[in-house]
């Protein structure tokens, strides 16, 4: 079944109103909130994908409603990833925790934005070139690899330094913050705060984790509909997410191991696919590849949640084990 275009406008909508009303409130209150305010919103995001997908049973059918559930799941495990990267940025900048809310809503609505730009370039190259498959399988499987090792972290850490170094050579920007403005006037001239710069790390850290997100979305449905709105919903809750984790993030030492996995997976998935459906003259005589599987969602949705799942464990387990080590110690 097909989405009804009505459908896909009253949605985008409604999400865009939800997502102003996110950010008046931040404005109108800015504060640092309690575990028990952040862990509400979170479960009012969760509960509002789930309707979502309810909605989408309906309206589009159940195969329809099942890649929006496989896609936004991969997609809020994947950026629960970004949250470690946050944390170093927010301290790496000693942004006043006061005002980290307003930070990392800038920064998700410049990702949303620029989420909406790379989905629709990946999605055109999906439509004409089906062969793109072979390519981003096995990117994902590169990167799977890279997400396992220790020196991702150093190397994306890089990155933004020199994001950040090339940005205060052509913008002049304050010493100290001034609440949370962007920019305020110093001498009769209008100068960025540092909040300019806060803003545009967290923007392009979430543009270098799409990288590898988005194609892997495109292995679970390629409607750019069903890609965007999992990327909105996995994005939404995610700033209520980091204040409810906390500390305990530092404790999930194994989530990136999840993660790759969960990568390296997709990658095989897209691979098989392209497979499935090979056009490639020079694979099979550009005829599909009859014995290749296609797995479906459900696997995928399974092995999306066993992933975080025995990652998650591992990780509590292991830092139970310190800590009583270290209590004997």
């Amino acid at each position: 079944m097909v989405i009804p275009i009505w459908f896909e406008i009253t949605a985008m909508i409604v999400l865009t109103v939800v997502l102003l009303g996110d950010l008046l409130l931040i404005l109108k209150r800015p504060h640092i909130p309690s575990t028990r305010e952040s862990a509400l919103w979170v479960v009012f995001y969760v509960v509002l994908a789930l309707i979502f997908a309810g909605v989408l049973f309906f309206v589009g059918g159940a195969k329809i409603s099942l890649d929006f559930l496989t896609g936004w799941a991969m997609e809020y495990s994947l950026s629960i990833d970004n949250l470690f990267v946050f944390i170093l940025i927010m301290t790496q900048f000693s942004v006043p925790r006061r005002y980290q809310q307003e930070a990392l809503m800038a920064g998700i609505l410049i990702a949303l934005v620029l989420r909406g730009i790379f989905i629709i370039i990946v999605g055109a190259a999906v439509e004409h070139l089906s062969p793109i498959f072979y390519v981003f399988g096995a990117f994902l499987l590169f990167t799977a690899i890279r997400q396992a090792m220790p020196e991702k972290e150093a190397e994306d850490a890089q990155t933004e330094n020199f994001i950040v170094r090339q940005i205060r050579r052509v913008v002049p920007i304050t010493e100290e913050y001034h609440g949370s403005k962007l920019r305020v006037k110093v001498d009769g001239k209008k100068i960025f705060t540092p909040m300019l710069i806060v803003f545009v790390s967290l923007g392009v850290t979430d543009l270098m984790f799409a990288v590898d997100s988005i194609p892997a979305i495109f292995g679970i449905t390629t409607y750019p509909f069903i890609v965007f709105t999992a990327n909105v919903f996995a994005l939404m809750g995610l700033r209520q997410l980091y204040f409810l984790l906390g500390d305990l993030l530092e404790k999930l030492k194994y989530l990136h191991y999840g993660v790759a996995f969960i990568l390296g997976f997709i990658g095989v998935k897209l691979v098989l696919h392209a497979m499935h459906e090979n056009e490639l003259p020079f694979i099979n005589g550009g005829q599909p590849i009859e014995w290749a599987p296609d797995i479906n969602n459900w696997v995928s949705l399974g092995v999306i949640f066993g992933s975080m799942a025995v990652a998650t464990i591992a990780s509590l387990v292991s830092s139970a084990r310190e800590k009583r080590a270290a209590t004997r110690a």
